[in-house]
């Protein structure tokens, strides 16, 4: 009895095979992020040890280098048990640890107020913690144990960008470097009372004040149309500086509004929060009036573009160069629409000149003198 072909050109086999592929790629994947979730159980419960045990004190200064070499000759094929990865398993466990205590602290107080069944369906606090840093390379994590060894929210702060972005160290090292954490939701806004409280939240978080514009290049006198030319020139860092999910849709964006055409700075996407984001951005100081245009823009954005059951209503995002945080916040007050104001900084050494000119030594020594120590 012979043997049927397969035919390789029939849809339904080539189909399945494909699907194979996916299937294995992603069992590769998971099998990746499960041994390193594994190794890095290994190396808190390695730190762990040390600290509890008062292991230096107890054995040593050359403590690290004989535990590593005993390890290493009970485990041969063992990888990652260098004295420099032990002594950072030390650091990783006394830099996240007060976090697990604070958790700790906030489950037993669900069960001293009969909360207990919501305390059982809640996570663990290591379980809480596991899911973000248990996710992240062992890399990352050195890079934040060296760069925040004294502020474990910030560390955790940056663990949780590295997995919801997909972050590599670069770009890790980038985001610590551009002081992210202290710039991030940190924008004016009227969020909290014109936004349901199941987003406001959300979008708060992806504001940003002051706004990083350093990837412009200009370091000296400029207008609108040169800032936002160069902004949508870097598109790609300008959209990282945005933050996460936003798309561009497109630059001085037109709609018609009764019988006149209104044009909108900046359009954009946001496919977290699944609706428009008018940006605005302004050269000088914020005044009243930049609100009044922004919340027309925003009105009639959601009458023209909004899509009902698809989008949420549209936000403002309004980038000036400085601001009266008073005048700002009375703004907001004033307006329904869903607006954050924030400023933007460009290189902070120079002093202003004509673009494409360097300081001289003499107004560089000034500026030194200037700033503060």
């Amino acid at each position: 009895m012979s043997k049927k072909s397969i035919n390789i050109l029939d849809k339904d086999y080539i189909h399945w095979v494909n699907e194979l592929s996916s299937r294995y790629r992603k069992s590769q994947i998971k099998a990746a992020v499960k041994v390193n979730s594994e190794m890095l159980r290994y190396y808190w419960e390695l730190g762990r040890d040390i600290v509890t045990k008062q292991a230096e004190n107890k054995y040593g200064s050359n403590f690290y280098g004989t535990l590593s070499t005993d390890l290493k000759k009970a485990i041969p094929n063992a990888e990652g048990l260098s004295p420099s990865n032990i002594r950072y398993s030390k650091r990783f466990f006394q830099l996240y640890s007060p976090v697990l205590e604070n958790l700790q602290q906030v489950a037993e107080k669900l069960k001293r107020e009969n909360l207990q069944q919501v305390a059982e369906k809640s996570q663990s606090p290591l379980e809480r913690l596991e899911s973000t840093l248990f996710s992240v390379p062992w890399g990352h994590h050195m890079l934040l144990i060296d760069k925040c060894s004294d502020a474990p929210q910030k560390a955790l702060f940056f663990a949780r960008q590295t997995v919801e972005n997909g972050w590599s160290r670069s770009s890790l090292l980038n985001a610590l470097s551009s002081d992210l954490y202290e710039r991030q939701g940190k924008a004016l806004t009227n969020f909290g009372r014109t936004l349901p409280a199941e987003t406001s939240d959300l979008a708060q978080e992806l504001t940003k004040d002051p706004y990083n514009f350093a990837f412009t290049g200009i370091t000296g006198r400029y207008n609108e149309k040169l800032l936002k030319d160069s902004l949508l020139n870097n598109i790609t860092r300008f959209l990282v500086e945005l933050g996460t999910g936003f798309a561009y849709v497109g630059r001085e964006y037109g709609i018609m509004v009764g019988e006149r055409e209104k044009f909108m700075d900046l359009l954009f996407y946001n496919l977290n929060l699944s609706c428009y984001v008018v940006v605005e951005v302004k050269i000088g100081r914020f005044e009243f009036a930049d609100i009044g245009q922004l919340g027309g823009y925003m009105v009639a954005c959601n009458h023209i573009l909004k899509k009902e059951g698809r989008d949420n209503p549209t936000i403002g995002l309004l980038i000036c160069k400085e601001k009266d945080k008073v005048q700002a916040q009375y703004a907001l007050e004033s307006s329904t629409q869903p607006i954050s104001i924030s400023e933007y900084e460009l290189e902070k050494f120079y002093p202003e000149k004509v673009e494409g000119t360097m300081p001289s030594i003499e107004e560089i020594e000034k500026r030194l003198c200037e700033e503060p120590l």
